[in-house]
């Protein structure tokens, strides 16, 4: 059997362990190794590909909400759109949320998801109020930031690496309605951004789509997207209809032409500095959500997300070279998200920072890891690091220096025998 990734590469060859109870996983964990737990399939790279593939989407079980709170239980297994469509209408809704809801509770802690309101919510693990994780000798623990609190620290944001989490406690937030108030502003640089970024910075969610080719004056402009939750008891939710992507994209339809046309384009849809919309949770937070398989744009060599965090007062210089440097190569992505991000947790591979992230899905292609080789270089220069959940690359060196408690985490894997059973392609490329 292959499972694949969301990027489509690399393809490999697994074997599938599905299990009914608590009790038929421990006798998968007690008999096999090279094991990695797997949701829906979302993260973009070799984070949950292995050898041995535990497939927990099938446990996606609600098992009890707290209305009063707000407090919902549920298996690992459940997705965030399940979440949205049971509970939005009631009035409740994610305190994080990622750019997509078609991954599972389990695949938000292991990657320790932000959205577009890091700077004022921090990432998912600060919505977790518990979770339950079975360790290689197959005990069962309660893990929280009062309980465990190294195996809390070490499994929000540690990509599957440390068991198999089986069903999670999460602290929603209250909602009036399913329309955000949403204010767009068309910057010409990324001086622009940056003041823009900082001027709305009070906003509960901000994010910017940025031309990556944009050259000369005009690097880093940029469509900065903010908003909020409209009060107008409207809370009626429903999925939208999708837009399948039927078969692969030609290989040689994806190309700097193509991007560069598409980035004019879509930059230029929008006429006014600044304009006001009334928006759907569906068209603010998951666009993409809206176009099933559009993975398939890439053609079937697939892509790769490269999603690098800056410190702060590094942000605008590193920012600059990087838009630069991908300028020059004509390698353009017309999927350019960057955000703001408040204060660091102190979980140890988290990959928030108080900074700015940039998000670029590049097509597999000739020439494209020499050019994020080159990028890496950039980013360590500014003392930034790489998202674990998007990578399918990045060297053991490059991302040590980025995770400053890379050590802290081997030594647990080793406390716990965890790296003699839970292992990914991904952790093996990169040493952990």
């Amino acid at each position: 059997m292959s499972f694949i990734s969301w990027g489509r590469y690399p393809i490999t060859k697994n074997i599938e362990f599905k299990f009914e109870n608590d009790e038929s996983l421990k006798s998968i964990i007690s008999e096999q190794d090279a094991l990695i737990a797997r949701g829906n399939g979302r993260s973009y790279g070799d984070s949950a590909l292995s050898q041995n593939i535990i497939n927990a989407k099938p446990h996606d079980y609600f098992i009890s909400f707290n209305e009063e709170l707000g407090v919902l239980h549920v298996q690992s297994g459940v997705l965030l759109c399940d979440i949205l469509n049971s509970l939005v209408p009631r009035g409740w809704f994610l305190k994080v949320t990622p750019g997509t809801k078609l991954i599972t509770i389990g695949g938000a802690i292991a990657s320790d998801v932000h959205g577009k309101n890091h700077h004022v919510a921090g990432s998912f693990s600060k919505s977790v109020e518990s979770f339950r994780l079975m360790l290689p000798n197959s005990n069962i623990v309660e893990c929280s930031q009062l309980e465990n609190t190294d195996l809390f620290k070490a499994t929000c944001g540690g990509m599957g690496l440390t068991g198999v989490i089986l069903d999670a406690k999460i602290q929603l937030k209250r909602i009036n309605s399913q329309y955000i108030d949403q204010t767009t502003i068309k910057t010409k640089n990324l001086k622009e951004t940056f003041d823009t970024f900082e001027k709305y910075k009070s906003s509960e969610y901000s994010v910017a789509w940025i031309d990556c080719l944009a050259k000369g004056n005009e690097i880093g402009r940029s469509l900065v997207m903010v908003g909020e939750f409209r009060n107008d008891g409207k809370l009626g939710y429903k999925s939208k209809n999708k837009i399948t992507i039927p078969f692969n994209f030609p290989t040689l339809s994806l190309n700097k032409w193509t991007v560069k046309a598409f980035n004019w384009l879509y930059y230029g849809k929008v006429k006014c500095s600044l304009s006001r919309q009334r928006v759907g949770i569906d068209s603010f937070f998951y666009p993409l959500d809206a176009i099933g398989d559009w993975n398939r744009i890439y053609g079937k060599k697939g892509f790769t997300q490269y999603q690098f965090i800056l410190p702060m007062a590094a942000s605008y210089d590193g920012l600059l070279e990087i838009l630069e440097t991908i300028s020059k190569s004509g390698k353009g992505s017309f999927l350019a998200v960057l955000k703001l991000y408040g204060k660091a947790n102190n979980n140890y591979l988290s990959f928030p920072m108080e900074g700015y992230s940039l998000a670029l899905d590049f097509k597999i292609e000739k020439g494209l890891f020499n050019l994020l080789d080159e990028l890496d270089q950039i980013v360590v220069k500014y003392k930034g690091r790489i998202y674990l959940a998007k990578d399918v690359r990045v060297s053991k060196e490059v991302f040590e220096k980025g995770y400053p408690d890379i050590d802290k985490f081997r030594e647990l894997r080793k406390t716990y025998r965890m790296n003699e059973k839970f292992n990914s392609l991904q952790s093996k490329r990169v040493g952990i």
